[in-house]
């Protein structure tokens, strides 16, 4: 296939991120407008501008002299987590080779889209797949898949109140007792207006019909979000002397408000649509895309627009087929559903985040990284050394004191009673890093727990609740299946560090093989986690009691290998293991073993997902679940003898407890992004995986991991 490429005149377009995935090209470069003839034509060359502002007259003047084919490019309904005009990336786009879809003047390739005519969507980029979708279903608006389709994304987009931008918090209406009725205005110099059949005076009218058709309702005028942030002007900010128009002038979700109003309405506003996947009846001042197939109240009629369309069919249209999407993770092309559960993601953790968060116990250099696992815009996190620095900033709404692990003194605690302040304990989550956490290298994934934390067993943990209460679905299950297939595969462990090449022995044929891992012996999983047994030596020890025939396999803590933290590095040989291992890793080592013995190592956990027969000494969060023999019982998990399957284990300790960040985009991610984030690490990291213990290379480590971590919040 001959290659593609775009051309612009536009610094802004050209800098867009993914542009060529968005356009399906191979290559986008940028012309200066002013002298665009002393670049050289490429045969296959698409012009491309941004909507219908005056700055495409130059790319569409060049596209027509050049008889070269001209694309109007617009964001799409669901476009990204923040406002485009803070630089917000856009996940979505719409292209459009007629015209554009907010243009009522002229027939958009949206509009032919709805009006049946398939016969001229042409069949190279980008509207390649379009074309394969529409020769796939024959009539795509008629398809029963695609229906069923729409019909989920929209209850998707309805329920997790996801709208065109995904940053804006949820607000409560006082209680009333008479209808609410919600007029959206618009920024002025808004083109769509314009284009719409519309112009300022419009707004005027929607809103004294507003008020003359529900003469005893409350009319709620809603500001658009860039008026709010202060960058553009508005129609109707003096609606508000009236007395029976209330100003809505504070940020807040679409959709949420949308759920307590019962009538809408617009002008050209893409809030009328949403209004429609909500189930709310909508007038049209204007003639936006969704107005004229029979679904509104509209006061502008459209010729053009003779049929009448679904609510379904307007969104098969309109975000199925015209819209298309990159990957919020890898930006390359994909479908609706992966932008719509990356904004569902995002609005959990904005939600679960929100309210004033004091951190107690980070060292400087965690505090860059812990402030994007700890973002929301709805918040503020403050980091203290001192339960007075806490004291002296409350009250504050919703406070929280966020810990690491469990550092916090008997000043915080008694600060939290007296306050009534919950108190949050966070740690690195099971997939950690490429490298260890004490050579400071940064996270892929912590845990935040509000009831304990899961390496202490003298509490419930959030971690414990999950496994202990969670009914797991078909979709979780088949979810940790794959991730624990991909683990496998891949060879990802937690730090990812020492050679990945295969575990040479001398044990005897049929000869039982254990690993036994060591651990941090002041660590406070084995402070907190341990009954008996409570040091490397004990343990192995007790495993060779229990296995006297056994060939026993050792492999110290890296941590402790690279001398970061306190311990042996070497221990007796015989009687109590056969051989040593410093230099391999833990996943090639777990894949010639046959058992794994272990305190509290997380090393346990990686033993079962790859099928390995585990005995506990200790109480690690994955014991007394069935499926591993532990020498101590806590009472707490067996009373109830709720056992486990591993893929169930695998979705509660991977899926629902930790949260992830993608280490490019900082926004939240998945933790199937993380294993592929961690192999690409791997990949290309040189010292990393090295465990080494030499002082002047191991502080170089540190000092470079330092620089990077107290970098990473600016």
């Amino acid at each position: 296939m001959p290659s593609t490429s775009a051309v612009t005149f536009s610094r802004g377009i050209f800098r867009i991120p993914h542009l060529r995935s968005f356009l399906g090209v191979d290559a986008v470069s940028r012309r200066w407008k002013f002298f665009p003839r002393l670049a050289s034509k490429h045969h296959n060359e698409t012009v491309i501008g941004w909507g219908l502002k005056n700055n495409t007259i130059a790319a569409r003047r060049y596209a027509e002299s050049n008889n070269l084919r001209y694309l109007t490019l617009e964001d799409g309904f669901l476009r990204s987590v923040g406002l485009g005009v803070d630089h917000s990336p856009p996940l979505s786009m719409v292209v459009d080779d007629l015209g554009i879809y907010y243009d009522a003047t002229r027939p958009s390739r949206l509009e032919k889209i709805l009006t049946g005519e398939f016969d001229d969507i042409p069949d190279s980029p980008p509207f390649s797949s379009l074309r394969q979708t529409i020769d796939g279903a024959q009539n795509p608006l008629e398809n029963r898949a695609l229906i069923s389709r729409a019909q989920q994304c929209i209850k998707l987009i309805i329920d997790n109140r996801l709208s065109k931008y995904n940053s804006s918090p949820d607000i409560t209406l006082k209680p009333t007792a008479i209808k609410r009725i919600l007029v959206v205005d618009q920024t002025a110099g808004d083109l769509s207006i314009e284009q719409g059949l519309a112009g300022p005076e419009s707004f005027t009218r929607m809103l004294d019909a507003a008020l003359e058709e529900h003469p005893a309702a409350e009319i709620l005028v809603k500001i658009h979000p860039d008026v709010i942030a202060g960058r553009k002007q508005s129609h109707l900010l003096r609606a508000g002397e009236h007395p029976r128009v209330h100003l809505l002038s504070e940020n807040c979700n679409p959709i949420n408000l949308l759920h307590q109003v019962d009538h809408v309405y617009v002008v050209t506003s893409q809030m009328g649509f949403e209004a429609l996947m909500s189930g709310k009846s909508v007038t049209c001042f204007g003639a936006p895309f969704y107005a004229g197939w029979g679904l509104t109240d509209d006061r502008i009629q459209i010729p053009r627009r003779a049929r009448n369309r679904t609510i379904e069919q307007l969104f098969i249209a309109a975000y199925i087929l015209y819209s298309r999407y990159r990957d919020p993770d890898t930006g390359k092309s994909c479908e609706i559903e992966r932008v719509i559960n990356h904004f569902t993601l995002q609005r959990h953790y904005f939600i679960e985040n929100s309210g004033s968060l004091f951190c107690y116990g980070f060292t400087p250099w965690k505090r860059g990284y812990v402030r994007d696992y700890l973002y929301s815009p709805w918040n503020k996190v403050r980091f203290a050394s001192s339960a007075w620095q806490i004291e002296r900033r409350l009250p504050q709404k919703d406070a929280r004191i966020v810990v690491w692990g469990v550092r916090e003194n008997e000043k915080i605690r008694d600060l939290a009673r007296e306050h009534n302040i919950p108190i949050w304990r966070m740690e690195d989550g099971f997939l950690r890093s490429v490298g260890l956490g004490s050579d400071l290298t940064a996270p892929a994934s912590l845990v935040l727990d509000n009831q304990g934390i899961y390496f202490d067993p003298s509490q419930t943990s959030d971690l414990e609740t999950i496994l202990e209460n969670t009914v797991f679905s078909e979709e979780k299950i088949h979810r940790a299946q794959s991730i624990r297939k991909a683990l496998i595969d891949s060879g990802i462990s937690k730090y990812n560090v020492g050679e990945r090449k295969p575990l040479t022995h001398s044990a005897k044929s049929a000869q039982r093989i254990i690993l036994v891992p060591g651990q941090v012996e002041d660590d406070a999983s084995i402070r907190l986690g341990c009954r008996d047994v409570h040091t490397n030596e004990a343990l192995l020890q007790a495993v060779r009691e229990n296995a006297p025939d056994a060939y026993i396999i050792y492999k110290p803590h890296p941590d402790v290998l690279s001398g970061n933290r306190k311990g042996q590095r070497k221990t007796r040989h015989p009687p109590y293991f056969d051989q040593l291992v410093t230099d391999i890793s833990i996943s090639q080592c777990l894949d010639t073993v046959d058992e794994v013995h272990t305190m509290t190592s997380l090393v346990g956990f990686e033993g079962l997902l790859r099928g390995k027969r585990v005995t506990t000494y200790g109480l690690p969060f994955y014991a007394g679940w069935g499926l591993t023999t532990d020498k101590h019982k806590l009472d707490r998990r067996n009373c109830r003898n709720r056992t486990l399957t591993i893929d169930e284990l695998i979705a509660g300790c991977m899926v629902l407890y930790p949260r992830y960040i993608n280490g490019f985009s900082r926004a939240f991610s998945s933790p199937e992004m993380a294993i592929r984030g961690l192999e690409h690490q791997r990949s290309s990291a040189t010292n990393e995986t090295r465990i080494s213990s030499h002082g002047t290379s191991r502080m170089a480590r540190k000092l470079n991991n330092l620089i990077q971590g107290l970098m990473y919040g600016k």
